[in-house]
């Protein structure tokens, strides 16, 4: 018996015997689906559609919902692939790409040209049997470009989606969908941030410098003033805060999504930022609104990029334009705001740095930057050629 209790024999078939079962609860899923839609059922309920329906009765989220739909729809036009599907041979993700197949305009340009839509049908099914998930993709993509050869090119924003999940810790989660050139931009701007930022004992997994390299790209475009104005006033990232709290670097700070973050984390955002005091009202309504203060001027900010050059932190290589102006003594501990108590830091390093971390400019002009538990980081010394021996 299975430790698991899944089944007897190898864990391996247990594991494609569940596929195959999940498979066809699939496959009869995505008919009740289209009965029901064929029915009008979700008007029962004050519902005009199917995918509201089920989002609001069976909580799937959008995408679920209107792939589950379209696969029911699909199912109706492709009788050889639904059969392998009730058989548990094909899944509900192969569905949902061959469902391309069988939009209302493909099925019109299929008629109009005599394409035996059954022939089609077959060929699908063989390949989704036989072969991986992504030669199907590419199955599906010649079929439909061929049925289609000199028409119009399709408008790219047409398909361009992305959603946005709040959760209760204040993460976010992100659904990107792009057409094929805008992920080719997309993943080539990110892959550019993830290259150049290297730094020695670099440990991150992919995903991880993928996120940071996401991270970064928006960074910059604020920074640099890339990114329309809104109503007429430069995008920013507003974080709200009680003075004390900003001060002893306790309690908690709140973004402009809603979302909470510590006071320790705003303390490192307003190294580099700029402050506005409000006075608020036993009533919470503000009395008294404050002039913005920067804390590092653009002339003390160029001066650190001249002499700093990038990110000071032991082994790291990011750029000036990705940097933070960070303060060596905090401006709320009494530094001052001069190039003398500034260094450029990069963003996960400015973190580490409000983390234990320390930087320092030693009287010979070199950073150093030492661990939490005292250590000094360093790097090995570059290699150097042997002296050439005359012959």
């Amino acid at each position: 018996m299975c430790s698991s209790g899944i089944g007897t024999g190898d864990v391996l078939d247990d594991v494609a015997a569940l596929v195959a079962e999940r498979n066809r609860i699939d496959a009869r899923l995505a008919r009740a689906v289209r009965a029901a839609e064929a029915s009008s059922a979700p008007e029962r309920d004050g519902l005009k559609s199917m995918a509201s329906w089920l989002r609001g009765h069976c909580r799937l989220s959008g995408h679920q919902a209107s792939r589950l739909v379209g696969n029911g729809r699909a199912l109706a036009h492709l009788p050889v692939l639904a059969e392998a599907h009730d058989a548990g041979l094909v899944t509900a993700t192969q569905v949902a790409v061959a469902a391309e197949v069988t939009t209302p305009d493909r099925l019109a340009a299929a008629a109009a040209q005599g394409v035996d839509l059954g022939e089609i049908d077959a060929v699908l099914a063989d390949v989704a049997i036989e072969q991986e998930h992504d030669a199907l993709v590419v199955v599906v993509k010649r079929y439909c470009n061929a049925l289609d050869p000199d028409g119009p090119e399709p408008d790219p924003t047409e398909g361009r989606r992305m959603s946005v999940v709040r959760h209760s810790d204040g993460t976010v989660s992100f659904h990107l969908h792009l057409d094929p050139v805008g992920a080719e931009r997309f993943a080539t701007a990110v892959e550019a941030h993830v290259q150049a930022d290297r730094p020695a004992g670099d440990d991150r997994s992919r995903a991880q410098r993928l996120a940071d390299g996401a991270v970064q790209l928006a960074d910059t475009a604020l920074a640099t003033g890339a990114t329309p104005q809104l109503r007429g006033v430069k995008p920013q990232v507003v974080v709200k805060v009680d003075a004390e709290d900003l001060v002893t670097g306790h309690g908690t700070a709140q973004l402009g999504s809603g979302a909470l973050v510590s006071a320790a984390r705003a303390r490192w955002l307003a190294c580099d930022s700029s402050i506005a005091r409000v006075v608020m009202g036993p009533d919470g309504v503000p009395l008294d609104v404050g002039r913005d203060q920067r804390l590092a001027t653009r002339h003390i900010r160029r001066a650190a990029e001249v002499r700093d050059g990038g990110c000071v932190f032991t082994g790291c290589g990011a750029p000036t334009w990705w940097c933070d102006v960070h303060h060596l003594v905090h401006w709320l501990d009494g530094g001052p705001t001069s190039l003398e108590n500034s260094a450029l830091l990069c963003e996960r390093h400015h973190t580490k740095v409000h983390s234990g971390f320390r930087v320092q400019r030693l009287p010979d002009g070199r950073w150093h930057t030492w661990r939490p538990d005292g250590t000094e980081i360093t790097t090995p010394a570059p290699l150097r050629a042997p002296p050439l021996v005359p012959a």
